[in-house]
């Protein structure tokens, strides 16, 4: 099976990480990004570094016709993708649901939500084995906010990531038949910048004191759990949403 990866949301924090390690696990690495092209071109040249090809395409995943423009480039500059991490997403301003606006519950569904189904759908079109595809793996990235709900702040988020484990179970079922694995992981919160440019910047330190390990996730944390999943020591996981938040 080739080894192609789309990383969404790569240019940074968890994305980053992954790309990074699926690179120096021998995969070329597609990664899109949306307004930051610098810290994109940043993580391609690091995973170059591990001998690899690397592209960077602008797209905003909750368009379905950019996901379908991040696919053809990927197709035509890498290869069809065997493995797609749906990474990117936005956690949205904190605020109770009485407060919370319009905008910020749009975006947050159409960028985590409809933005994984977009890239799932274009992922099975190559992957599956009933299109002439060579099988592969899909990687959701979830929250487990998803299970603690994040009153008072992000209900709206973990309501979205509680949808992609949905997503993640109903989907396995559907295309293992196909030969696509699909699983996610419900990782906890992480030591990256999102909180800062989303208003909350405390948040990290704060989710540390009450950790059993007192600790936040590092990226690279995630990114080891998702390269896992992806390998085939994980060949017989699928329909698994993996928690990995220090014993929240």
């Amino acid at each position: 099976m080739a080894r192609v990866a789309i990383i969404t949301g790569g240019g940074r924090g968890i994305g980053a990480a992954t790309a990074n390690l699926a690179a120096k696990n021998g995969y070329d690495v597609c990664i899109n990004f949306v307004s930051d092209a610098g810290r994109a071109e940043e993580t391609a040249v690091a995973c170059r570094e591990h001998g690899v090809l690397a592209v960077v395409v602008k797209a905003d995943v909750a368009s379905s016709r950019q996901v379908e423009h991040l696919f053809q480039r990927c197709d035509e500059e890498l290869g069809p993708a065997s493995l797609l991490i749906n990474n990117a997403g936005v956690v949205g301003k904190a605020s109770t649901v009485e407060d919370l606006s319009d905008a910020v519950l749009h975006r947050t569904y159409e960028v985590n939500v409809y933005g994984a189904f977009y890239c799932a759908r274009a992922a099975i079109r190559r992957m599956s084995r009933e299109n002439g595809g060579e099988g592969g793996v899909i990687i959701n990235i979830s929250s487990l906010a998803a299970t603690l709900g994040s009153p008072g702040e992000y209900v709206h988020y973990a309501a979205s990531k509680a949808a992609i484990d949905a997503m993640t179970i109903g989907l396995s079922k559907e295309v293992g038949p196909l030969g696509i694995r699909v699983n996610a992981v419900q990782a906890g919160t992480v030591d990256t910048d999102i909180h800062r440019v989303d208003g909350n910047p405390e948040r990290p330190a704060l989710v540390a004191k009450s950790a059993p390990l007192g600790r936040v996730a590092s990226r690279q944390d995630i990114a080891e759990a998702v390269m896992w999943l992806a390998s085939d020591n994980a060949s017989y996981a699928t329909g698994t949403v993996l928690r990995l938040g220090g014993g929240l």
